[in-house]
């Protein structure tokens, strides 16, 4: 029994938050806040002209926003930078070698929870899985191996930070959320087929 005097923990909640429709309004912008991810096309599905256009429609056909889009090469020394994590693990050299041995294209994409939404369009990392579980997704329709599975995308908030510093290393991703991340949500983009990205549009 409340003693008189005292205020019940939902009236406390209550004065701290101000009221539950604004807490949830509040939670409703963070829901909707674009999340940064790094997205790779392996050197598998890049070699096939056809093969990269119908993934790069593939992200577009799936609302992400396309920030910086790059086409490089990797010595074998960054392969084994990227993934030093993975030394000596049974899979390690075959890997390292593939990434190095072609073209691949990298992304930073943006969406609202953006990392999660393009690891399940991508699908599980082993093939046969994904051909079982998830058959629409881009690994079961596209991939050839583990090793050939035509993507590479971050797990995390960490290691999406991490790998697009690593890919893009003038790209600055806590700038990017302060500075354009709004404008990016709240604006109406263009898209650049020359650079293969999303602009704002120019102010005249």
């Amino acid at each position: 029994m409340e003693q008189k005097g005292q205020r019940s923990p939902a009236l406390r909640l209550k004065e701290r938050t101000g009221d539950g429709k604004n807490m949830l309004l509040t939670a409703a912008r963070l829901a909707r806040v674009l999340q940064l991810t790094l997205a790779v096309i392996k050197p598998d599905a890049v070699a096939h002209p056809l093969m990269l256009e119908a993934l790069h429609q593939r992200i577009l056909d799936n609302k992400f926003v396309i920030v910086r889009c790059r086409d490089l090469v990797w010595r074998r020394q960054d392969s084994e930078r990227f993934y030093a994590e993975h030394s000596g693990r049974f899979f390690y050299q075959r890997l390292v070698e593939f990434m190095s041995s072609g073209p691949m294209r990298a992304y930073i994409l943006a969406r609202e929870d953006g990392i999660r939404h393009w690891r399940e369009l991508m699908g599980p990392t082993k093939v046969f899985r994904a051909r079982y579980s998830s058959p629409a997704s881009i690994r079961a329709q596209f991939g050839l191996t583990d090793t050939r599975n035509t993507t590479h995308g971050s797990d995390s908030v960490e290691s999406a930070q991490r790998e697009i510093s690593f890919f893009f290393p003038d790209f600055c991703a806590e700038e990017w959320m302060v500075k354009e991340e709004p404008l990016f949500r709240c604006g109406q983009l263009q898209f650049d087929h020359q650079k293969q990205i999303h602009m704002l549009p120019v102010q005249s």
